[in-house]
Parts: structure tokens; C-alpha cells; sequence
């Protein structure tokens, strides 16, 4: 799936990156030097390829940190599998590999690459904290990301908006659930809102790819801010075939005439509302949380694996989502692109990243509102 100006770029390994090893046992014996180059890799990649994760990282409680930056720069490189790829064994042995290396990860063994080795540091200072527990659903949400990321790795349209909420939740919400896991904080009332914010940030995930993989056939594509695309050969149009069929969309019209495809601005409009009546759940449950009130409805995962949640969960949902905060910025860049997308009269075409995002995060932070 796309994720915004990381088409051309592979995850690079540098070759300075080699933990030395102990042969005696066969583990990688990490210096504090491999973590430091590791997570300035990392960091990199986001300020680079994910600028609203490189944001939101900096209000991410500081225990998280390594964690979020691990994972997400992970979720970059799955994101653009499809795009690097000439085959599709070639990605399905990419997405093995990374299976691979988590499980190594967990078992303490990182590959010498900089995700794994940032990914390492964070989980055995998680276990140092806080026992396995943690870190046993921190890798549940981490393999649940690649399985999905594999199944929708040939960028064909979900066949209904039930389906992309669904691969939302199992995405982007699951990122979320790895940056809690990571403090660790398991709270079913955080988990909810980051359920409804992760939905939502997967649904705008996907229309903020439009423009590009649509623009493939289109003579000299560029992305939204006007920079040249490198052209690959396959267009693709990734919305909700449902949502196509009730607003007369044909994928061809958008590959052909892109923005002026008739019923493509009807189409983003019937996605964004999804997305937006989930940012606008995510408001109300928080000020109903904040003022100690009911939630208002029921959180639909609770009871699934890894949302299983204790008695005492549910008593102190203030101080949880004070504490947990930071993680719930996800929601932030989202509306902003919402917002944006509306004021363009929903023409993804047209969307341009707001310059008000830095101040946005901190008015949020400060004001304790997504």
C-alpha cells in the first residue's frame, strides 16, 4: 500500500551496521554505537519518507520512542514492497523475510540491519521493565501488520468499505496498539480510541494514494506537490468497489482522465466521511473519557486476542489516557488531511500538506483535543 514520497526508495543497509557476535552462543552482541547509527536510520526514513510519523514521534512518551521508530520505519518498507518488487514471489519472500526476522527479533538474535536493531534495543528494555507480557502483544500486532500487508500486497481495489476498515484496524490501528504495548500501557478505553483513530488514518492512507498510483498512466505523473514520479507500469485504483459501483466509478475513467474521471470526487467523498465520522467518534469518546463519563458505546475488539483487559482496566481511563496521549496525535495529521481534502472539493489531485501541522500537534498536546 502507499504511503506518501516512499515509491522509489528501498530500506538501504549500511554495511557499518555489523553487530559483532558472540560464536559461543550465537547471538548479535550490540554496541551502543549499532543502536545510535540504527536510530538515526530510522529516524531518517520518517523525516524523509513519513513526515507526519516523524511529528508525532516527538510527543510519543520517550520509553516508546525506539519502538515507534523501529516500527515504523518497518511499516515503510512493507508499504512499498509492491512498488519495488518485479514479481510477486519476490514480495511474498520480502514479507517472509520480515516474519522471519521478528521472530529473530523476539528471540533475541536481530539481523544486522537497522530496524532490528533498533527493534531489539527497545524490546529488551521493555522486558527489563515489564516482563514478556508486553512485549509477547508487541509482536502479535507486528506479525498481524505483515500477514495483512501481505494479503493486500498486490494493490487491487478492497472489494467493500467494510474491507478497507477492516485492513485498516489491522494496520494502522495495529501500529498503534505496538507504540501502547511498547510503554506498556494496556487500557481498554486507549486501545478504543485507537481503534477509531487508526481506522481512520488507514481509510486516509488510501486516499492520499490515489494521485499516484492512479497518475501511472498518466504522461509525466507527479504527486500532489508537483514532484515527478517515477513511472511504473501498472496504475491501480485501491478504492472500495462498493463505493465505485454506487457512484458509477470506473477504474479505466481514472486511469485515463485522472482528477476528471466523473464520479471520482462522489467516491473520495463517501471514503472520507468514513474516515471523518471515525476521527469524530474518537473526539466524543475522549471528552466523554476526560470528564469520567460512559464511553458512549462499546469498544467492538473488546474480548479479541490481545483485548482481553482486567476489571481495573476500566477505573482509571483519565490517567491512562493522559499517559498515553502522545500516541493518540495519530489522529491529528489525519484530520488535517481531511480537512484539506474537503476544502478541494475532495479532488485528491489537489490535497496539499497543511504548513500548520507542526503548531497543530502542539495546539493538540497543549489543549489535550485531537
Amino acid at each position: 500500500m502507499y504511503l506518501a514520497q516512499s515509491l522509489r526508495h528501498g530500506l538501504r543497509r549500511g554495511s557499518s551496521l555489523q553487530p559483532s557476535r558472540d560464536l559461543r552462543r550465537g547471538v548479535a552482541t550490540l554496541t551502543a554505537a549499532d543502536v545510535e547509527q540504527a536510530k538515526r536510520y530510522c529516524v531518517n526514513q520518517l523525516k524523509q519518507f513519513s513526515y507526519e510519523s516523524y511529528l508525532v514521534r516527538h510527543f510519543v512518551p520517550p520509553r516508546a520512542q525506539d519502538a515507534y521508530d523501529a516500527l515504523r520505519t518497518l511499516n515503510l518498507e512493507l508499504a512499498r514492497l509492491p512498488e519495488t518488487v518485479s514479481n510477486p514471489s519476490i514480495g511474498r519472500f520480502r514479507m517472509q523475510f520480515w516474519r522471519e526476522t521478528i521472530e529473530k527479533v523476539f528471540a533475541g538474535n536481530p539481523p544486522k540491519e537497522p530496524v532490528s536493531i533498533l527493534l531489539h534495543k527497545a524490546i529488551t528494555d521493555l522486558k527489563a521493565r515489564s516482563g514478556g507480557s508486553a512485549a509477547n502483544s508487541l509482536k502479535f500486532w507486528a506479525l498481524r501488520l505483515i500477514n495483512t500487508r501481505e494479503q493486500y500486497m498486490d494493490n487491487r481495489p478492497f472489494t467493500s468499505l467494510a474491507a478497507l476498515e477492516e485492513y485498516a484496524e489491522n494496520t494502522y490501528s495495529s501500529l498503534m496498539y505496538m507504540t501502547l504495548a511498547a510503554m506498556p500501557l494496556r487500557s481498554v478505553h486507549v486501545d478504543h480510541l485507537a481503534s477509531h483513530i487508526g481506522k481512520a488514518c488507514g481509510i486516509a492512507a488510501v486516499l492520499r494514494g490515489v494521485p499516484v498510483l492512479a497518475a501511472r498512466a498518466q504522461p509525466n505523473p507527479t504527486n500532489p506537490s508537483g514532484t515527478p514520479l517515477e513511472r511504473i507500469s501498472t496504475p491501480a485504483l485501491l478504492l472500495p468497489l462498493d463505493i465505485m459501483a454506487e457512484v458509477g466509478l470506473r477504474e479505466e475513467d481514472v486511469f485515463r482522465k485522472g482528477p476528471s474521471a466523473e464520479g471520482l470526487q462522489d467516491a473520495i467523498f463517501n471514503v472520507a466521511t468514513r474516515a471523518h465520522d471515525h476521527i469524530l467518534t474518537a473526539r466524543e469518546l475522549l471528552k466523554n473519557l476526560q470528564a469520567g463519563e460512559d464511553p458512549g458505546h462499546e469498544f467492538e475488539h473488546e474480548g479479541e486476542l490481545e483485548h482481553v483487559y482486567s476489571s481495573s482496566s476500566d477505573q482509571d481511563a483519565a490517567a491512562d489516557i493522559q499517559r498515553g496521549f502522545g500516541v493518540l496525535l495519530e489522529a491529528v495529521p489525519t484530520a488535517s488531511y481531511l480537512n484539506n481534502l474537503g476544502q478541494v472539493d475532495f479532488d485528491p489531485f489537489k490535497v496539499k500538506r497543511s504548513w500548520k501541522l507542526p503548531w497543530d500537534m502542539y495546539q493538540a498536546t497543549r489543549k489535550r483535543e485531537i
